[in-house]
């Protein structure tokens, strides 16, 4: 992805994401290769040229971003909820996970890796029952404020805070007083519709093309009843490029969705 939910938790719809980002300058051609698969869609490929990196250097933080990040791609793609798909899309999961911390244990410096603990921690946590899925909504609150501090121009880390603060807003009440007695009723407090709305327009302004940064802006202004402001985003996502790969089934959510809130329009 470029620079780059608890609704039941949903808890980043993420989640849905690919978007740590390549960086500026990337001088080690081993580097760019990895990048380029990723921006053609091909993770599996860009997974196995991280992992060819990482066999010569197991502490390469680039690779082990990267490698982090086309896992998570890797497993969004693995769909179904048989017992054993679950299973399996859970591991491919964990494994991110588990490259993620190790390249923040190589630089905790740096935004990418803080980002895809996060993106990663999230997309595990939509594979969980609800109560459990909170337990993860602090460890993603900090990575990602983590990343944003490092790097305030990271889209990702903007859309998947922006997500937080959506999710937290929709629990249940049961939910919610469950994530009040793990988290603190402070920490529950810093959620915010108004956050919400925020971070995910920030992450629009910063990659106008992406599509789910739309859908989920489009999904807050929704529970926001911004009815119009939701419409715009939703109608402008048929004509963005392909640049996820769950894009085309964001596309479908995005056209369910606008006929819901052109009927509220009319």
């Amino acid at each position: 992805m470029p620079a780059h939910g608890l609704r039941a938790l949903t808890l980043l719809t993420v989640l849905a994401l690919p978007w740590a980002r390549a960086g500026a300058q990337v001088p080690d051609p081993r580097l760019a290769r990895i990048d380029s698969l990723h921006d053609a869609m091909q993770p599996a490929a860009a997974l196995a040229e991280a992992k060819a990196l990482l066999t010569g250097n197991a502490g390469h933080y680039g690779a082990l971003w990267r490698a982090a990040r086309s896992q998570v791609d890797v497993a969004k793609r693995i769909r179904g909820e048989h017992e054993y798909t679950r299973a399996i899309r859970d591991s491919v999961y964990a494994e991110a996970e588990r490259f993620a911390r190790r390249a923040v244990a190589a630089d905790s410096s740096d935004a990418e890796g803080r980002f895809v603990l996060a993106l990663a921690l999230g997309e595990l946590s939509r594979t969980r029952g609800g109560k459990e899925r909170v337990s993860f909504a602090r460890v993603i609150y900090d990575e990602t404020a983590a990343a944003l501090a490092r790097d305030p121009a990271h889209d990702g880390a903007h859309h998947i805070l922006g997500a937080w603060h959506a999710e937290i807003m929709r629990l249940s009440g049961v939910t919610r007083f469950f994530a009040r007695t793990l988290l603190g009723a402070g920490f529950m407090s810093r959620a915010a519709w108004d956050s919400a709305a925020v971070h995910l327009e920030r992450a629009v302004a910063l990659d106008p093309d992406y599509v789910h940064h739309r859908l989920e802006l489009a999904e807050i202004y929704v529970d926001m009843e911004r009815w119009a402001e939701a419409a715009a985003h939703l109608e402008a996502i048929p004509g963005l490029p392909t640049k996820d790969v769950l894009d085309d089934l964001h596309r479908a959510a995005a056209t369910a969705l606008l006929d819901r809130v052109r009927a509220r329009l009319r």
